[in-house]
């Protein structure tokens, strides 16, 4: 697979997001539900605590990449629910961090929600990847 960042304009790599990618010669595909905090037996952790949120969610976005042979560094959509974009923003080194450390800039849009699925939640990821 081949990747190549689109940026007509600079900003948003320092934000830790490409504002598009060129995708060429993958053979596979995973389309990621919206991942939170959630236990491996499906019960929803860290109420309202956004920090443990997010890396619970990038933890949890992380194991469906690897199921698939995956991981962060095939990522290129990344879709971020919140129901509080204020409190995210802090927050939101952790995520931009570890997709760094991946070698990635994936495309990615944020979304202020007025709730998630599951009430306490406050961050879902949502993610596309390529191999």
């Amino acid at each position: 697979m081949q990747r190549e960042a689109v940026n007509p304009t600079t900003w948003s790599l320092g934000l830790g997001f490409n504002q598009g990618e060129v995708v060429s010669g993958h053979t596979r595909t995973l389309y990621c539900s919206g991942q939170t905090a959630m236990s491996d037996d499906g019960k929803p952790l860290h109420d309202g605590d956004m920090a443990a949120q997010v890396a619970l969610s990038l933890d949890n976005l992380e194991a469906v990449l690897h199921a698939a042979g995956m991981s962060l560094a095939n990522l290129v959509r990344l879709t971020v629910y919140t129901t509080d974009v204020d409190l995210l923003f802090p927050h939101y080194g952790v995520l931009a961090a570890r997709l760094g450390a991946a070698g990635v800039a994936p495309t990615t849009t944020m979304l202020g929600v007025t709730r998630l699925a599951i009430p306490g939640q406050l961050v879902e990821l949502e993610g596309t990847a390529v191999a």
